[in-house]
């Protein structure tokens, strides 16, 4: 299996949910932003927008991704968010799945569901193995 990489705040969410996925973890520190993983990674990565869908990808994401050596890396990215937001729910991923060239992979609500969590599993297993 492949490295998950996320950013979670203090809220926790995004952290709960990679909790539950039993694959090998990596946070991206907001005082360390610029840590390299060194191998490949599934990116997950909560959305933050102001109601003009501004500030939508966390600044130490941006700061980690700006490390040419941790963007080549990424393979795929999930994206959570919270749909009372509408069209800016997950813009986070979609925005970095454009900008980096990688499929997004899924899109959660807050913590997830057990099914979230069921299909993120099914689905890194078989992303990875396609990937070789």
């Amino acid at each position: 299996m492949g490295l998950i990489v996320y950013y979670s705040s203090a809220t926790g969410n995004t952290e709960h949910f990679v909790s539950q996925l039993g694959q090998r973890l990596f946070k991206i520190d907001k005082r360390k932003p610029s840590a390299f993983v060194g191998e490949p990674y599934v990116l997950v990565v909560p959305t933050y927008a102001d109601g003009e869908g501004r500030g939508a990808v966390p600044k130490a994401v941006i700061h980690f991704l700006n490390e040419a050596e941790n963007r080549k890396l990424i393979r795929g990215v999930i994206g959570s968010g919270n749909r009372n937001f509408g069209r800016y729910y997950s813009l986070a991923s979609k925005i970095i799945a454009e900008k980096c060239g990688v499929p997004c992979l899924y899109r959660f609500e807050l913590r997830g569901t057990d099914e979230d969590v069921i299909c993120v599993k099914k689905g890194l297993e078989r992303f990875w193995k396609q990937l070789g």
